[in-house]
């Protein structure tokens, strides 16, 4: 367990906010996105289940003020691969989206890149250790 600093309870936060609305979004209205992005509606659907899995996460991640320096780990290692993940999606050919959807799906890409940044510089202030 570490103690947290304010800086990655703070990103933590954030990255909690930003992912609930996407949740939200795409698990309840995948099919308005879907013909917005022109993205496979399966694919918006289930993104939004697992987004509220790891909102509630990272929401109690950042709750604490002492945390398993591991789960915070994987968060910011599952941000980057979340990152590389979406521009690998858009170059595989694997779908087709408009400008709107390759717009969206390049900005949550670099969103979710910089909370991987700011999560990642967030733990290494946060290095006290304390007692479980």
């Amino acid at each position: 367990m570490i103690e947290a600093s304010t800086f990655l309870r703070r990103f933590l936060l954030a990255d909690a906010v930003f992912s609930g609305v996407a949740a939200l979004g795409f698990t309840f209205a995948a099919g308005a996105f879907a013909s917005l992005f022109n993205l496979p509606e399966t694919l918006l659907r289930e993104t939004g289940l697992f987004l509220i899995a790891y909102t509630a996460l990272v929401g109690w991640l950042a709750s604490r003020t002492a945390v398993p320096k591991p789960l915070v780990m994987l968060v910011v290692v599952g941000n980057a691969a979340w990152t590389v993940g979406s521009i690998a999606l858009l170059l595989s050919g694997a779908v087709s989206p408009n400008l709107a959807g390759e717009l969206m799906v390049v900005a949550q890409a670099i969103a979710t890149g910089v909370f991987a940044e700011l999560q990642y510089v967030g733990l290494r202030k946060s290095a006290s250790m304390v007692a479980a």
